[in-house]
């Protein structure tokens, strides 16, 4: 399982926009999201009829910043698989730039039956 997906930094994902600081440059919060984003391609076309994959764990290390306008490409590729639980590397770069390295934690769970509960 993987997936690699392409996003262009705009005002709306920075630090200054999402509130995780001041700088006009990717915040964090973005790239986590998208690093999510990321591995619930990855996980898509594995997941039986009625079921989704919820986050349950997240390690991201943000290692540089992106400006405005930069293509970011994130990356996701399954590392491990026990049952449900679904265990992903992430890594997001622009151009030769290493950005981020991470790891994302899915669990598979029937939407209905998940959504019943709340």
């Amino acid at each position: 399982m993987e997936a690699t997906l392409r996003f262009t930094v705009t005002a709306e994902d920075t630090a200054e926009a999402v509130g995780s600081g001041s700088l006009p440059v990717l915040g964090t919060p973005r790239l986590l999201a998208w690093c999510e984003a990321a591995t619930c391609a990855a996980i898509e076309p594995a997941l039986p009829e009625g079921s989704t994959s919820v986050g349950t764990r997240v390690s991201l290390e943000h290692l540089a910043a992106s400006p405005v306008g930069e293509e970011v490409i994130v990356t996701a590729s399954a590392a491990y698989v026990d049952g449900r639980l679904h265990r992903f590397t992430v890594a997001a770069q622009a151009g030769p730039k290493l950005l981020a390295t991470g790891e994302v934690t899915r669990v598979v769970v029937d939407a209905e039956r998940f959504l019943g509960r709340l």
